[in-house]
């Protein structure tokens, strides 16, 4: 299992707090990466144990206890609790993924959690998604066409032309397969990643677009697209089981017999 950069402009100190828990019980350490930039100071970890036989089984069952029963100011995005929104994305124990579906028993020592690697921290556990959502919006993602739309009718399409959005349309954007591509840490600013261009590849597969064209010309960049270097890590922690790297692939090929 690779470990992933931490977040970005991180020196961690070593000044960390610890919170025990009573003795007796099946006790699990939580080492949790805590960063307030208000503080001015660095980030750090602060070490909390709590008893596995009062805790739910995931990992967001750890959070949301330690933050209800023993530190009220540890900071971090949940909401559905399902594995659907994606808000709780975060690192754990250096793989990527959703603190709701993962389960606490998955892990044998201590669970160390940090945000998502090598994104700007807002707080604690909280990374700042300004520039991916910019991304996602860049692709203008959204059905575009020029004819008319049918009178008083949806725009219609077979089972089989359906059936092509199969592992796209399930994207989350959690974020945990860019934050997982070394190219986007080196070309972040430039590069789209693994989860904006699965969602661009999204709308190059729906029959009912007519602006392929013009996805494709948005696309044909030496950074925004031909970054990828077929690394996999985006399909290795993708919670929803999506490949990323097949769409990317699927984009160069629409450009390469768009050329023939």
């Amino acid at each position: 299992m690779a470990e992933f950069a931490l977040p970005k402009n991180s020196r961690i100190s070593s000044r960390g707090k610890n919170h025990k828990a009573p003795a007796g019980g099946r006790v699990k350490k939580f080492k949790i990466y805590r960063y307030d930039p208000e503080t001015g100071e660095n980030p750090r970890y602060d070490t909390f144990e709590l008893d596995l036989d009062e805790t739910g089984p995931m990992v967001l069952d750890a959070l949301l206890k330690i933050k209800s029963e023993v530190d009220p100011t540890l900071t971090f995005r949940r909401s559905c609790r399902e594995g659907i929104c994606g808000s709780c994305s975060m690192n754990i124990n250096g793989r990527n993924g959703l603190a709701c579906t993962t389960a606490i028993e998955d892990y044998k020592g201590d669970v160390r959690i940090t945000p998502l690697p090598h994104m700007d921290v807002v707080k604690d556990l909280v990374p700042d998604f300004t520039h991916f959502f910019a991304q996602y919006a860049s692709i203008e993602p959204w059905l575009k066409t020029k004819t008319p739309d049918p009178s008083g009718k949806e725009r219609l399409q077979s089972p089989e032309d359906r059936a092509k959005l199969d592992g796209l349309y399930e994207c989350i954007l959690c974020a945990c397969c860019s934050s997982s591509c070394p190219s986007y840490w080196w070309n972040s600013d430039r590069f789209l990643g693994p989860a904006i261009l699965l969602q661009a590849y999204r709308w190059l597969a729906d029959s009912r677009d007519e602006m392929t064209g013009e996805r494709l010309d948005e696309l044909e960049d030496p950074f925004r697209l031909y970054r990828c270097h077929t690394i996999m890590n985006c399909a290795n922690v993708c919670p929803k089981g999506l490949n990323p790297a097949k769409a990317i692939a699927e984009t160069k090929k629409m450009l390469v017999e768009r050329a023939v």
